[in-house]
């Protein structure tokens, strides 16, 4: 067969060298498979996909997946890519591998328009590939026009939907016309695309385009808070009500953290939920791994409302329970059908009703492949059709509309020919005596009923609608084959459906009567019984729909008048019913046969006694020629031996009137010969080059239809390949065969009847192919070289026997022959140099010839390079005149093998190491007991390894260990307690066991070991025993309970553990609820409008419960609060003038409670009072009179102030604060003088604008002042200087600021004058000197021995002179 090339995805330049590439075909269609060797070696494959990935869409902005599981051995590698682009950014894209599936994940984290195109995924191993596409649709979402259309855009009504952990119920706001109901949003965020638009119908949403544009950015929106608590949601089902009355959705969900609580909704509401085992529990949630079970036990009309799942804050899933207020108006009916048939269930319902469930066996239904759901334009009626009935689809339907359920039964008959066309309704009966008397006794009954029914219906002109029901004379199942029978009165009466859908006649509901009673002159289910009119039966179209009496005929019938009054002739029920005679229990099936095969027909009757006459093609058949006729009871059976072509036909059983026929069909598939089979089987061996010739007989009906088939290809007729086939034998010739052609040889024969296949195996032996690498060099040492090779892909179909090697030096051009060496690819050259290199020829050798080469790289041989340090030496046992050692070899081995080892040995403290096995007698093993020891002396041992070139570097010391006997293993630690603990950690503390001589001797570390209450097997916390005795346990689930032991240890073993009589609770010590705050504010005053951010901090162990309440009740949804271990926030984001109130916190665990009230005012600046009148009721006073501030009557706390300024001192003075009332009188009012008064409205956030009052005052007539001014005199304000402050004493360290200040008086200005021991200072650059208002000071900078003496101010002007001294000590 000729090899194919791979030219899907990766081509012939990435086949690995040597590499050939011969297409195969995978069992799973759409895969490639490309084998890279012409034979696989055994326990090999290629790659091979149990599961392909499959074509998805996906949406815009969501994810997509594809997947796909792999074999092959060895295991392959598994990578994608995509036709129009790369898969590499790990931004776009995301590879994986899950474990728990076996699956290789290849996920594009947001879908684009640009993601849509076909993706390749590649399975790799040594031996080949395999291929395999998917292509990934993108759907477009959102609007693409600028404006977004004539809808505007809602506000953000997730917001609007999210709740807090408040249970108390807000109300909702009134809809703006035009406004959407924002549970449209969160129904539409948890539904299935196919409900879109019945949702959208439901609130009337008409702009889709719009709506998925807003759903998308929303459904994003909720993603990303989702990620915050949860890793993944899938699985969403929408509540449904179940046929047990209870109601149930389900969703999975992987929370983040465990400790995470999960809050159910109802509009908004939080519910209080059980966990299922609690039957009086409305509401449950059931758990199983990261599935959620909610329902809704005994639903009412009271559980409608939309469902909410939050966890923490978040909202997860949403869904809407409607219970509409409908009935059945018509009950689902029973149907029985053929097998293969289709089945309709149809209700009506009271009221208009978009979507009702269907329920098969108990288990919701959904239209598809197997089921077909319709709903009339008016929504009132509801039909199921249940395609292509099988037996398995038997059971009991049930139609749920709200809480109502109507019920039917499908029963699928296997037989199709157990009852023929117009065969009596009664053939099922058991027994015809029990028949006719219970016919008889309805028939006196309906007549009865029908006689007093008759007078009413007629009175009334309606056509018996009322009088009698729609459901016929009786709701006997029997009515499904046509034997029912009832009264026809009241609702089940007759009327709607004529006489009932019962019925007693020849027919059957199928092929006979309809659902009416037969009568002498025929009724239907249209029709009413010989006189009797209504709505559907006669009158108009006259007597009968669709049944007949007797004969199974019927028709429209005859008639003249709609309303036509007619007289029954005879009863409501023929008075002779004949006698059914023998039918048929079970009647004759189409059969098929081999020829040569027996075949078998059988019928069944319901009779005993009763012999029928067989037929073939119209022909009575006997017992002879190889047909029996057998019969056993009320079984017939008919047996064909030896079937031969001539027999097939159809076959007939006739008894007592009664017929039944059958196909029977004689078939010749394609045989096989056993012998010739097992021939076929065997391999055929040939060498390459040679022909190979595959030949089979066959037998079978013609035309054949004979294939061949190379690994699974179809081989046509070509060069190589020639096919020569006839009706009895098929041959193939396959030329020149070559190694590659080594494979599986199929043939498939087919004719019209059956395909039979036969298998066999071409092996082409042909010479090896050459080694393969890489080479791994053993050793590589002074005295020889060592490396080996991998065998050949394809040893060409027999074993390899030899290798041929050959030699170079580097440097050299030559070759030397090495030789055949056995078939172990490895090898050891012992003929070396020290240094140089050599690089080696390698061929394989088989019967059938040699291979080509595989050559080496250069291999140096060793130069002196030493063995490295082995691992420290451990200590297996010790005794007191042994101690036994053992070691594991150095990693680095110099490039040579190692000979052996030294073992040294020192007394610890001792610098002096001395070695313990004879000198030239290095240590063969790894391991060595030591003698040389001195009882109850401690030890250390270090080894030295030994290769050609000589001793490596010594290892590390060991462990000091003791040259005694064995210890014996210590006692119980004493003491045990707990001295701290948290949520996660647990410390604990303990005593030293003492030791007993002979007994338990001393303990040389600890371990501490824990145990879950809930499990059996201990845990042991620390790897290495501890020293202390003491030890922190962490990473403990919070209040989860544990059993805690501590167990000694030394050389000697473990000792008995110690534990706790009980188990140890992960939690803090109990606290009491307290606060830490002690700066908490009791009162708060937020203008409205702003954020209201209240910080409790509080101490409390276990965990406490946190409940925040306003004025006694819980705090309004907007309130959002923040609860922590050890703290507990509120927010109101936008605080209205309602949230004035008294907060209360309540800290509340199992040790106790405790509470703080906080008092929050929201105000705003009040608004100013009215107009201010002024009355004057008693002299000297004015009473102030004005209106109220409107913010007086939702502020408790406003009050006001008065502000008064006279014309005289024109000031603004308050003269009154604090009013609560709305009038004030001002006192000490002064005749002559103008007043005016201002009031101001106060509250917390401070005043008002002002309400101005008008001018009060009183006009007093002024009369001539006089003024007499005295003599000017003058005066002389001229002085002499005078010392006001004079200079002080100083004393002033060596190198030191010096300050010196006095103060002088005088008029004119005097001129001041500084002397030292009499020598004027105002010249001199190392004094700073100043005169500022009669302030006169001098700065010494760094004050030496020579500054010492008399200092002297003099001041003087034209008046006189003042002087005044001090003086200065320099201290050294």
């Amino acid at each position: 067969m000729s090899a194919g090339r791979d030219t899907t995805g990766q081509g012939e330049d990435d086949l690995p060298p040597g590499a050939v590439a011969i297409k195969k075909r995978s069992r799973v269609p759409g895969v490639m498979i490309t084998q890279y060797v012409e034979n696989l070696p055994p326990g090999k494959t290629t790659p091979d996909f149990t599961r392909k990935p499959t074509a998805m869409t996906a949406q815009e902005g969501k994810k997509a997946f594809f997947k796909a599981v792999v074999t092959g051995e060895p295991a392959p590698t598994v990578t994608w890519a995509r036709n129009k682009g790369e898969t590499s950014d790990p931004e776009k894209y995301k590879t994986r591998y899950d474990e728990k599936t076996g699956e290789y994940i290849l996920e594009v984290l947001n879908v684009t328009v640009d993601h849509a195109d076909t993706y390749k995924c590649f399975a790799t191993n040594p031996f080949g590939r395999a291929v395999s596409t998917a292509t990934l649709n993108v759907i477009e979402v959102g609007f693409k026009k600028k404006k977004p259309g004539a809808q505007n855009d809602p506000e953000d009504f997730r917001k609007m939907l999210k709740k807090t952990v408040i249970v108390k119920k807000r109300k909702e706001k009134p809809k703006k016309e035009g406004e959407i109901d924002p549970k449209f949003w969160e129904v539409l965020l948890s539904a299935q695309k196919k409900d879109y638009e019945r949702i959208c119908r439901e609130f009337g949403i008409t702009n889709y385009r719009w709506m998925l544009k807003k759903l998308n950015s929303m459904k994003k929106e909720q993603e990303e808070e989702q990620a915050k608590v949860v890793e993944n949601v899938e699985n969403l089902k929408q509540i449904e009500v179940k046929t047990s009355g209870n109601a149930e959705f389900e969703i999975d969900m992987k929370v983040k953290d465990p400790n995470s609580k999960v809050f159910l909704y109802k509009d908004g509401e939080m519910l209080d939920y059980g966990d299922g085992t609690d039957k009086s529990s409305k509401h449950n949630m059931k758990k199983a791994g990261d599935k959620y079970t909610f329902s809704v036990n005994n639903v009412g009309p009271e559980d409608a409302g939309l469902y909410q799942v939050d966890v923490d804050d978040v909202n997860i899933f949403s869904t809407g329970l409607e219970i509409p207020d409908v009935e059945f108006d018509g009950m689902l009916k029973d149907v029985k059908v053929i097998e293969g048939q289709d089945a309709t269930f149809e209700c009506v319902l009271s009221g208009p009703v978009t979507k009702i469930t269907w329920c098969a066996n108990d288990a919701s239904v959904e239209a598809g492949d197997k089921y077909n759901i319709t709903v009339s334009e008016d929504m009132l009626t509801h039909r199921l059709v249940v395609k292509n009935c099988q037996p398995e689809d038997k059971g009991i339907y049930t139609a749920i509309a709200g809480i109502k359920l109507s019920k039917a039964s499908l029963n699928v008959k296997d037989d199709p020919n157990a009852r023929g066309k117009g065969q009596s309704g009664v053939d099922d009966a058991n027994s015809v005596a029990e028949e006719q008397a219970r016919l008889q006794k309805e028939r006196d009954e309906a007549t009865r009923r029908g006689q007093a029914k008759k007078d009413a219906a007629l009175a009334g002109g309606s056509s018996l609608r009322d009088g009698f029901g729609g459901d016929g004379i009786s709701e006997d199942r029997s009515r499904r084959t046509g034997e029912g029978d009832g009264d026809g009165s009241g609702r089940d009466g007759l009327g709607k459906d004529g006489l009932g859908k019962g019925g007693a006649g020849d027919g059957s509901r199928k092929d006979g009567l309809g659902k009416g009673v037969s009568a002498s002159d025929g009724t239907g289910k249209g029709g009413l019984a010989a006189n009797e009119s209504g709505k559907d039966g006669l009158g108009g179209d006259g007597r009968g729909g669709a049944g007949t009496s007797g004969d199974g005929s019927g028709g429209a019938g005859t008639g003249d008048a709609k309303h036509k009054k007619r007289i029954r002739d005879g009863p409501l029920v023929p008075d002779t019913i004949t006698e059914p005679g023998v039918h048929f229990l079970s009647g004759l099936s189409d059969s098929t046969a081999n020829i040569g095969e027996s075949a078998e027909l059988t019928c069944k009757l319901s009779s005993k006694d009763c012999v029928g006459i067989w037929y073939k093609d119209g022909k009575k058949l006997e017992s002879i020629d190889g047909i029996t006729i057998v019969k056993d009871g009320a079984t017939h059976r008919l047996i064909i031996k030896n079937c031969k072509e001539e027999n097939t036909g159809t076959y007939k059983f006739e008894a007592d009137g009664r017929k039944s026929e059958a196909m029977l069909r004689i078939e010749d598939p394609p045989k096989i010969n056993a012998d010739a089979l097992g021939k076929f089987s065997e391999p055929i061996i040939i060498k390459a080059g040679e022909n190979a010739i595959f030949k089979l007989p066959f037998s079978g009906k013609e035309p054949m239809k004979v294939q061949w088939f190379k690994d699974e290809e179809e081989l046509l007729h070509g060069p190589n390949a020639k096919i020569e086939s006839s009706s009895t034998h098929s041959r193939l010739f396959l030329t020149k065969c070559q190694r590659k052609d080594t494979g599986e040889v199929k043939i498939k024969i087919k004719n019209e009847f059956a395909a039979i296949e036969a298998t066999s195996k071409l092996i082409v032996l042909d010479k090896p192919a050459p080694p393969q690498g890489p080479v791994e060099v053993v050793e590589s040492s002074l005295s020889a070289i060592e490396f080996k090779w991998r065998p050949p892909k394809d040893d060409g179909g027999c074993p390899v026997t030899n290798y041929y090697l050959e030699r170079q030096q580097l440097g050299r051009n030559t070759w030397t022959k090495i030789g055949d060496i056995p078939g172990q690819p490895t090898y050891r050259d012992t003929d070396i140099d020290r240094g140089r290199k050599y690089s080696y020829r390698i061929r394989a050798k088989n019967s059938e010839g040699i291979s080509g080469l595989m050559e080496t790289d250069d291999i140096a041989a060793g130069t002196l390079a030493f063995p490295g340090q082995p691992a420290c030496p451990k200590v297996v046992s010790a005794f007191k005149d042994c101690i036994n050692l053992s070691w594991l070899t150095p990693s680095n081995t110099g490039g040579g093998s190692i000979i052996g080892y030294n073992v040294e040995k020192r007394k610890k403290g001792s610098n002096l190491w001395s070695q313990v096995n004879p000198p030239d007698e290095p240590i063969r093993e790894k391991k060595y007991a030591v003698k040389d020891v001195m009882e109850g002396g401690e030890y250390e041992f270090r080894v030295v390894a030994i290769n050609t070139c000589g001793p490596g570097e010594p290892s590390g010391p060991s462990d000091c260990v003791f040259a005694r006997d064995p210890q014996k293993p210590p006692g119980k630690v004493k003491d045990l307690k707990v001295t701290d603990s948290s949520y996660t950690t647990l410390c604990l503390a303990w005593t030293k066991p003492k030791a007993m001589n002979g007994e338990e001797d001393e303990a040389k570390g600890y371990f501490v070991e824990i145990r879950p209450t809930d499990q059996l097997e201990w845990n042991r916390c620390n790897v290495s025993a501890v020293v202390q005795t003491s030890f922190t346990v962490v990473g403990l689930k919070a209040l989860a309970a544990y059993w805690v032991r501590v167990i000694a240890t030394n050389e000697g073993g473990e000792g008995l553990p110690r534990g706790f009589d009980n188990y140890v609770i992960a939690m803090p010590p109990p606290v009491k609820p307290k606060f830490t705050d002690r700066k908490m504010k009791s009162f708060i005053v937020v203008k409205a409008g702003n954020t209201v951010r209240v910080n409790i901090r509080f101490e409390a162990s276990p965990l406490p419960d946190i409940t925040w309440l306003k004025d006694g009740v819980p705090v309004a949804k907007h309130v959002t609060i923040t609860n922590s271990d050890k703290g507990s926030q509120l927010l109101i984001p936008s605080s209205e003038h309602s949230d004035t109130g008294i907060y209360t916190i309540v800290v509340k665990n199992m040790v106790g409670q405790d509470t703080f009230n906080v008092e929050i005012r929201v105000t705003d600046e009040p608004m100013p009072p009215g107009p201010v009148q002024l009355v004057q009721n008693v002299e000297g006073t004015v009473t102030l009179m004005w209106t109220p501030s409107p913010d007086e009557k939702r502020d408790d706390r406003l009050h006001y102030m008065v502000l008064k300024r006279d014309s005289v001192k024109r000031t603004w003075r308050t003269v009154a604060d604090h009013l609560f009332n709305h009038k004030f009188t001002a006192v000490n009012i002064m005749q002559g003088r103008e007043y005016n008064f201002r009031v101001f409205a106060k509250n917390d956030m401070g005043l008002s604008e002002p309400s101005e009052s008008p001018v009060w005052g009183t006009i007093k007539k002024k009369g001539k002042f006089v003024v007499n001014l005295p003599e000017p005199k003058i005066l002389d304000f001229r002085s002499a200087p005078k010392f006001i402050v004079p200079l002080k004493l100083h004393a002033a360290p060596k190198g030191y600021e010096c300050y010196m200040s006095c103060a002088v008086s005088g008029d004119p200005t005097p001129h001041v004058t500084w002397y030292r021991n009499n020598v004027s200072l105002n010249t001199n650059t190392n004094y700073y000197i100043t005169n500022t208002c009669g302030v006169c000071s001098m700065l010494i900078l760094m004050v030496g021995p020579k500054d010492t003496g008399e200092y002297r101010v003099v001041a003087e002007n034209p008046l006189g002179k003042a002087e005044c001294s001090t003086q200065l000590t320099v201290r050294e």
